[in-house]
């Protein structure tokens, strides 16, 4: 039979070198845990520290950039010339290019709403804490549900001609097909991919869309919504 271990308490801050349960901490010993690989690191002072140097090296590069730089204005507004295209500051211009394919009810209503609807509700459902692949479990199952979904989603973008967002949306759907299947001689590149969870393709696919809506629509939109290349404009 295996002799029971016994459990010593001692004054000790370095939890590898001796894996106690109860510890006593003097006045000169801190109680962070000595670590030199650990992937953690405490709030405070270090995170905390880290944010606040941070956001004072972004302060310095804005301060700087607009002391060399001019703002990108344009001339007094004219309410009796209106610019052509009237674009939107840029961070609704992703918002602007939808409208460009989508009726406005669709594109400037429903979307928006149904994206804040689930920025709300999904918080509430059972999230993968574990962050485990999304093909690890029932992969037929999933594969059958991401089929359908992705079919649709395809056909609706196909009715409405919106290339900008049916490309972004074949690239990620043939990657997570190429995560799912089964291989025993696996490379990196398909072990990379199969070991992400469902809300990393679902946020990777959102933010290449918003990034090439917002692109089209500030560098490749002319007069009337045309589509001019930026070197001809």
């Amino acid at each position: 039979m295996n002799e029971p271990k016994a459990f010593e308490a001692v004054v000790e801050s370095d939890s590898r070198k001796t894996p106690v349960r109860v510890a006593f901490l003097t006045r000169r010993t801190s109680p962070q845990v000595k670590a030199e690989s650990d992937p953690f690191v405490m709030t405070w002072p270090e995170g905390l520290f880290r944010a606040a140097v941070a956001c004072e090296v972004l302060t310095i590069v804005l301060v700087l950039m607009a002391l060399f730089w001019n703002a990108p204005l344009e001339s007094l507004a004219d309410p009796m010339q209106t610019p052509n295209p009237a674009k939107a500051p840029w961070y609704f211009l992703g918002l602007q290019e939808l409208l460009h394919y989508f009726p406005p009810v669709v594109g400037g209503v429903l979307i928006p709403t149904l994206v804040v609807i689930a920025l709300i509700v999904i918080p509430y459902f059972n999230v993968n804490v574990e962050a485990e692949g999304v093909w690890s479990r029932n992969r037929r199952n999933r594969l059958q549900v991401f089929s359908v979904v992705s079919l649709a989603l395809i056909a609706l973008l196909l009715v409405f001609k919106v290339w900008a967002v049916l490309a972004p949306t074949v690239i990620i759907g043939v990657a997570m097909l190429y995560a799912a299947r089964e291989s025993q001689h696996s490379g990196r590149a398909h072990r990379w991919l199969s070991s992400h969870p469902l809300s990393f393709w679902i946020m990777t696919w959102f933010l290449v869309t918003a990034t090439l809506l917002t692109a089209i629509g500030t560098f490749f939109r002319g007069p009337g919504w045309s589509w001019v290349w930026p070197w001809s404009a």
